[in-house]
């Protein structure tokens, strides 16, 4: 796992050398291990090492042996022996034995379709020297990430914002245009970043720059294609197949490979099913958010050993003005804080670990998925009749058990999800915010995404959703960042192309159901697991933020935050107090509300104040 950035001038006119040097440096985590810069007239490549596959000779920036292409790449593939054997036998001659000259060599043949013979995570950069053009793709669910911003006639681009921040053409300025968006889903789910003029390269996504324009390609989409009446016990069986395929695939490596560890069905599965010696675990001193023991209990039964962390409060307060920097954006999952701690444990004693993001999204894990049932009592009544009782609970001041219950069964799927995270409705989110005049609603960015699958039923439209947002705006953005700030690499073997394309197969009943979430993924996983894991609801990290913000010093430290001069610049004061007091006395959780506008100002005081 590594670490990039570049700019690409074909008009001559490249930033200069030591430019290049301090893009590099500011993503000096990512690679540790080694660096490598590669310059000529047009072009500046660096690059910083995190050294997993071929340990001896896989510098970058990498050349062809013809020396007409230069590559940058982060990321494994997991097919690349495969797709090297193929590549020799149409003449193609290697000088390493890595994935990224694979990858170097597989555009060459393929041209722009290479993205789609690989398997695995990437993020790359090409160089043609003949064409004068560069070429960026990323991987299909945007494991790992790349951004890129165009600066007069040069494409700046890299693996993470702050190093296109330290280049000398770009002029830092507040996108303020997210932060409506960013009020509901939790993270910015735009292209454009939190940094005006510079963008995500999106997942399934490639880049073709030729000094005038940038051509931006689609290459792969999620798509269902539900068998009904599939036999459950032959799914079964093919799904435990192409699962431990995608757990061998992954523990291609030089060197060991541990796992992250709760006592969810997930992580415990990746684990056994892997083999692996070590396991990583973290928890609060609350009993209640804390799933140590069961993973301990798991790796005693299993033979594995365990390595643990418990977290205090003050540590996870102190922890984010760091979290912060490294996110470069704010994501305002307070799972990250203790994300955070596993990943600086695990890299303790190992390089790389295994990791459960994706299983949710491909097998339909989330509770949130089982809506569609607990909303059945109610459908016979006329969709105007439950509109119309859902403006009135809207406008109801007060709370009351059931009120919510009302509000969703008079919503379509489309405007009551956006994703697993809904912090603010768009009336909330205007009340809040001083500019009043901010685009904040969520439904304008997810309806391209239902049009897609408009045919399909509600949890696979949901499933979509999280797939084309949730995923890449949250869970992968965390996972990614969080391990590069203490140079691990997680690797995540639901998220495997074989594997969704198996899971996209199934109809709803293997995946939610009444009783239950991800029920053939479940089944299959007792095979592995005792029952207590593989039958766990669906869990995730929990923080205890909610009992924080009603205690000494939290609540004083955010409040103050919140008034302070830059949040006084975004939210109104009013509404602020009312959110924080009305949390502090016990009236209602504001926890997360608060949390959302504490770390955005939190990131704007270090950004832009």
């Amino acid at each position: 796992m590594c670490g990039f950035a570049g700019f690409v001038s074909v008009s001559g006119n490249r930033a200069p050398e030591e430019a290049l040097m301090r893009m590099t440096e500011k993503i000096a985590k990512r690679g540790p291990d080694d660096s490598g810069e590669y310059f000529d007239q047009y072009v500046g490549f660096g690059f910083r090492r995190l050294s997993i596959v071929g340990l001896g000779n896989g510098r970058q920036p990498m050349e062809n042996e013809t020396n007409d292409m230069v590559l940058v790449y982060n990321g494994e593939v997991y097919n690349y022996q495969e797709l090297k054997e193929e590549l020799e036998s149409k003449g193609h001659i290697f000088q390493t034995d890595t994935d990224s000259e694979v990858v170097l060599h597989g555009y060459e043949e393929y041209g722009e379709d290479v993205c789609n013979h690989l398997r695995g995570m990437f993020a790359f950069a090409i160089w043609d020297k003949k064409k004068k053009t560069v070429f960026l793709g990323r991987d299909v669910f945007g494991i790992k990430p790349l951004f890129y911003s165009v600066i007069g006639d040069t494409l700046v681009f890299a693996s993470e914002i702050k190093a296109i921040l330290e280049y000398p053409g770009y002029k830092k300025e507040f996108n303020e245009e997210a932060l409506g968006y960013y009020l509901s889903f939790q993270f910015n789910p735009l292209g454009e970043t939190f940094f005006k003029n510079i963008y995500q390269l999106m997942p399934a996504h490639h880049l073709k720059w030729d000094g005038k324009k940038a051509a931006i390609t689609r290459y792969w989409r999620v798509t269902y294609k539900p068998e009904p009446g599939m036999d459950e016990a032959q799914a079964m069986k093919r799904l435990e197949q192409v699962m431990l395929d995608s757990v061998e695939k992954h523990k291609l490596s030089d060197v060991e490979i541990g796992s992250f560890l709760s006592g969810g069905i997930d992580s415990s599965f990746l684990a056994v099913a892997s083999e692996v010696p070590k396991t990583f675990s973290v928890g609060f001193e609350d009993a209640k958010y804390s799933e140590i023991d069961l993973a301990k209990q798991l790796c005693k039964e299993k033979g594995m050993e365990n390595y643990s962390k418990t977290i205090t409060d003050k540590e996870f307060w102190d922890a984010v003005p760091t979290i912060v920097y490294y996110l470069d954006e704010p994501v305002a999952d307070p799972s990250i804080i203790p994300l955070y701690y596993l990943c600086q444990l695990a890299s303790k004693y190992v390089k790389v670990v295994f990791s459960g993001e994706g299983s949710d999204e491909i097998f339909g894990g989330y509770n949130i998925y089982q809506t569609h049932y607990t909303l059945e009592p109610v459908q016979w009544i006329p969709f105007g009749l439950r509109k119309a009782v859902r403006k009135v609970m809207e406008a109801l001041p007060f709370s009351f058990k059931g009120k919510e219950y009302l509000i969703r069964a008079g919503e379509t799927v489309e405007e009551r999800f956006i994703g697993n995270a809904y912090i603010y409705k768009p009336a909330e989110a205007k009340k809040i915010l001083k500019n009043k005049k901010l685009p904040c609603s969520p439904q304008d960015v997810t309806a391209p995404f239902y049009k897609e699958v408009e045919n399909q039923d509600e949890v696979t439209k949901m499933q979509y959703i999280d797939m084309n947002f949730w995923l890449r705006g949250d869970i992968l953005r965390k996972s990614d960042h969080m391990s590069m700030a203490n140079s691990l690499e997680v690797r995540v073997p639901f998220l495997d192309r074989e594997v969704a394309a198996e899971a996209f197969r199934y109809p709803l009943e293997l995946r939610v159901t009444r009783h239950e979430t991800k029920h053939l993924f479940r089944r299959m996983s007792e095979k592995y697991l005792p029952k207590e894991n593989a039958d766990r609801r669906k869990l995730g990290f929990p923080v205890p933020i909610r009992k924080w913000l009603r205690e000494e010093p939290y609540y004083k430290k955010v409040y103050d935050t919140l008034t302070s001069p830059a949040g006084q610049k975004f939210f109104d004061q009013k509404e602020v107090t009312h959110l924080m007091e009305t949390h502090r006395d016990g009236k209602k959780d504001n926890s997360r509300k608060i949390w959302t506008i504490y770390l955005f100002v939190v990131w704007y005081q270090a950004n832009f104040a």
